[in-house]
C-alpha cells in the first residue's frame, strides 16, 4: 500500500502544513509511516526562519540520498520556507529529489500525491534494502500523525504571511504579505477537527493577532468568541502574538472566554528600544509593557511566554543589560531564546554582526535570568492539583505520560492502568510533587471532566511590572 512519511522542521505554521499534507494523503488512500525507510513518499517540510533550520534541513536531505539510491521509484519531496527561498537553486544542491513546493503551493502538493498514488498500487511492502534498514526517523510530524494522542489536537491556519517586514525575519519574503482565511473556512476547518475527535485547538498564523476577516473585519477577538463558542470544544490555543496588535479590546476578550489556554505568547525580542527600532518592531519597551499591564488588568492568573534575540547587529552591552532588565521585572514563564542568525535577503545580513562569542555568551547570562523566573513560576505548583490534557508518551520514559496544563506546562507522571488514555481519558489531574525548570513531575490523582471554565487549583503568582 502506499504510505508518505512527512518530517517537519520549524514553526506552528510548518506543524499546520504538515497536518494539512497528511490529511491530503490520507484522503488519497495513503498510510501515514513512521519511518522514512517504509515509505512510498517522503516529505520533508522545511524552515529557514535560523541558520541552523536550513543547515538541518540539507543535512536530512544528504540521509535521504542513500534511500534514494536504493529505490527510485520513491518520490522525495521538499517543500517550506526553505523550499520557498531556494527554489531555483536546491536541485543543484540536491538533484536527488523529485518536486519542490513553497509555501504557496501546498494544495499542488496535494493533487500531484493523488496523481502518485496509482504508481505504488500493488507495490511490495518487504523493504529489504540495507540502505532503507539504516535510515531511522529522528522525529516530526510523522511521529506525531501516528501517535494515539493526534487526534486530541489540531491546528487551524487562520493566517498566512506577514507585512511587517522586521529586519532579522525572512517570512514576509517567503511567504507573502498578511492573506486572512474567511471566517466561515476556519468555522468549517475547526468543526470537523473536533468531529475527528480534537479537545484542542490552536488557532495559528505568522501574527495570529492582526487577523482580519476578508469580508466583514471582523479582527481577532471577534474570532477568538466566535470559535470559543463551537460546541464540542474543551481548549482553545492561539500562536504568534505580535505587541503591536494586542488591543484592549483582546485583552478583555482573553479574560472573558474560560475555554482559552490561560497562557499568552507575545515576542518582545528586546529590552531596548535602539535594537527595536533597528530590527523594526513597531513599538517600544514602555508600550510593551502599558500593553502588559492591560493584560494582566484581565487576565491576572495567565502565563506569560515570550521571544528573546540576543547578539542581534549593533547590539550593545548596555542594550543587552536592558533585555536582562526587562527579565527581571516582568518574570517570563518562558522564553524562546536565541542568538541572532543572519538571513538571505533581510537587511540585517547586511550589517555589522556581533562577535560570536560575545552573544553566545550573552545567551548563557539571558538563559540563567529567565530560568530562574520559570522554577519560581514552576515551584509554586509543588503541592497543588493541577489539570492537564495528555501529550502523548514521555520522550525519555514511554512508560510515563506527558501531558499539559491549562497554562501549558508539561508534568511528566506515570502511566496509570485502564482504558485508552487518548479517546476515554485525555484530561487527567495530576498533583505536582516536584519542579524543574523545564515543568514538573507528579503523579495522577483522578480523572478531570471536561473543561467548564474551571481555574487552576492554584493559579501562577501575579508578576509585578515594577
Amino acid at each position: 500500500m502506499a504510505s508518505i512519511y512527512i518530517e517537519t522542521f520549524g514553526c506552528q505554521m510548518n506543524e499546520a502544513d504538515s497536518r494539512y499534507i497528511a490529511d491530503r494523503a490520507a484522503a488519497s488512500g495513503y498510510e501515514i509511516s513512521a519511518d522514512p525507510a517504509a515509505a512510498s513518499v517522503v516529505v520533508l517540510n522545511t524552515c529557514t526562519v535560523r541558520d541552523n533550520a536550513e543547515r538541518r534541513a540539507y543535512g536530512r536531505l544528504s540521509h535521504f540520498k542513500a534511500l534514494k539510491k536504493a529505490d527510485p521509484s520513491i518520490k522525495l519531496v521538499v517543500c517550506g520556507c526553505l523550499a520557498e527561498q531556494d527554489r531555483d537553486r536546491m536541485q543543484k544542491i540536491v538533484p536527488y529529489v523529485d518536486r519542490v513546493f513553497g509555501t504557496s503551493e501546498l494544495a499542488r502538493l496535494g493533487d500531484a500525491l493523488a496523481e502518485w498514488r496509482p504508481t505504488f498500487e500493488g507495490d511490495d511492502a518487504d523493504e529489504t534494502s540495507e540502505a532503507r534498514a539504516l535510515l531511522k526517523p529522528i522525529g516530526g510530524t510523522a511521529d506525531c500523525v501516528t501517535d494515539a494522542f493526534t487526534h486530541l489536537r489540531a491546528f487551524v491556519t487562520v493566517q498566512r504571511g506577514c507585512s511587517y517586514y522586521c529586519t532579522f525575519c525572512i517570512v514576509p519574503h517567503v511567504r507573502g504579505r498578511f492573506d486572512h482565511r474567511p471566517l466561515g473556512d476556519i468555522l468549517g476547518e475547526t468543526r470537523a477537527a473536533i468531529a475527528a475527535g480534537a479537545r484542542e485547538v490552536t488557532l495559528v498564523g505568522q501574527t495570529v493577532n492582526a487577523y482580519r476577516e476578508p469580508a466583514t473585519g471582523a479582527d481577532f477577538a471577534d474570532l477568538l468568541e466566535t470559535v470559543a463558542g463551537l460546541e464540542g470544544l474543551d481548549r482553545l490555543t492561539f500562536l504568534t502574538s505580535h505587541p503591536k496588535d494586542f488591543t484592549a479590546k483582546l485583552a478583555r476578550t482573553l479574560g472573558t472566554l474560560p475555554q482559552l489556554e490561560p497562557r499568552l505568547h507575545l515576542p518582545v525580542q528586546s529590552g531596548s528600544n535602539r535594537v527595536l527600532r533597528r530590527m523594526n518592531r513597531k513599538y517600544a519597551i514602555e508600550t510593551y509593557l502599558e500593553k502588559i499591564a492591560v493584560f494582566r488588568e484581565h487576565c491576572a492568573d495567565w502565563a506569560l511566554t515570550t521571544d528573546l534575540i540576543v547578539g542581534f547587529p549593533g547590539e550593545t552591552e548596555d542594550d543587552f543589560e536592558q533585555t536582562l532588565e526587562l527579565c527581571r521585572r516582568v518574570r517570563f514563564a518562558q522564553a524562546f531564546m536565541f542568538v541572532y542568525s543572519p538571513r538571505r535577503g533581510t537587511p540585517a545580513e547586511r550589517w555589522e554582526q556581533v562577535p560570536a562569542e560575545v552573544a553566545s555568551d550573552r545567551l548563557r547570562r539571558l538563559a540563567d535570568v529567565v530560568n530562574a523566573g520559570m522554577r519560581t513560576i514552576h515551584d509554586a505548583k509543588i503541592g497543588t492539583v493541577v489539570r492537564a490534557l495528555v501529550q502523548g508518551p514521555s520522550r525519555k520514559d514511554p512508560s510515563k505520560l506527558a501531558a499539559k496544563t491549562t497554562d501549558n506546562v508539561t508534568v511528566i507522571a506515570p502511566r496509570p492502568p485502564g482504558p485508552d488514555l487518548s479517546s476515554a481519558r485525555p484530561w487527567l489531574e495530576v498533583r505536582v510533587e516536584t519542579a524543574h525548570v523545564w515543568g514538573c513531575h507528579g503523579t495522577i490523582a483522578g480523572d478531570a471532566e471536561r473543561y467548564v471554565g474551571a481555574a487552576q487549583a492554584v493559579a501562577p503568582p501575579v508578576l509585578s511590572l515594577i
